[in-house]
């Protein structure tokens, strides 16, 4: 489903550049819950900012689902991003007007595939385990629960691929595993695929694979 070539990215110029990847050669297959992992500084961030169109490298190869997604215009990236592709970042980004139920239907509002889209909100919030919390508002509900609103809504439009950067670093211990089960149960049960980048050694176990970052390269 994904498959990377060669892929660089540097920041800067002259003699203050900086070069975060280093030449990376990925592939990871569809169904697959994959860990990019490191200590802070090892490339993984950016690495995922790149798979999920978010930024470009200096130089490399990025296929997803057989499309060449670098030579896409930025309108078809655009696209590309909002149908195929889902994001949890770890700063869930709700929008505290808007009820938890508005806030998972919201980028269906923007896709042209998308219909019945509050009926599938409920469903997904049911998956998640927030039926009880549609019309509430993000200040009302814990942080291991705006989470879990988080990854519905990355959910709403049914992506090929779930990126989550740190998606645990901000809760607790206790919100933290309930979210990494999540993952694993969308994983399993929904064979969606997933690519995670965490610092946490312990969340190795919940992953298919753990892809280990140093300076830039996969080692």
């Amino acid at each position: 489903m994904i498959t990377v070539h060669n892929l660089e990215k540097s920041y800067g110029q002259g003699l203050s550049i900086t070069r975060a990847l280093k030449g990376v050669n990925l592939a990871i297959r569809s169904g697959e819950f994959v860990a990019i992992m490191g200590r802070s500084g090892a490339g993984k961030s950016t690495m995922l900012h790149l798979l999920g169109l978010l930024d470009r490298p200096t130089k490399g190869e990025i296929f997803i689902d057989n499309t060449d997604v670098l030579e896409l215009s930025k309108k078809e990236r655009a696209r590309f991003r909002l149908e195929k592709l889902g994001y949890v970042f770890q700063e869930n980004s709700l929008l505290g007007e808007l009820t938890v139920l508005e806030n998972v239907y919201l980028p269906a509002l923007c896709s042209t595939r998308q219909s019945h889209y509050k009926k599938r909100a409920e469903e997904i919030l049911d998956l998640v385990g927030l039926e009880h919390r549609l019309t509430h508002y993000p200040d009302e509900i814990s942080g291991g629960e705006q989470q879990r609103v988080a990854i519905a809504r990355a959910l709403i439009n049914k992506p090929g691929i779930l990126f989550a950067d740190e998606p645990t670093a901000s809760l607790d211990m206790a919100s933290a595993k309930v979210v990494l089960e999540l993952f694993r149960r969308l994983n399993k049960e929904l064979h969606q695929t997933i690519v995670m980048v965490t610092h946490e050694p312990d969340d190795a176990k919940y992953v298919d694979r753990g892809i280990q970052m140093e300076d830039g390269v996969i080692i």
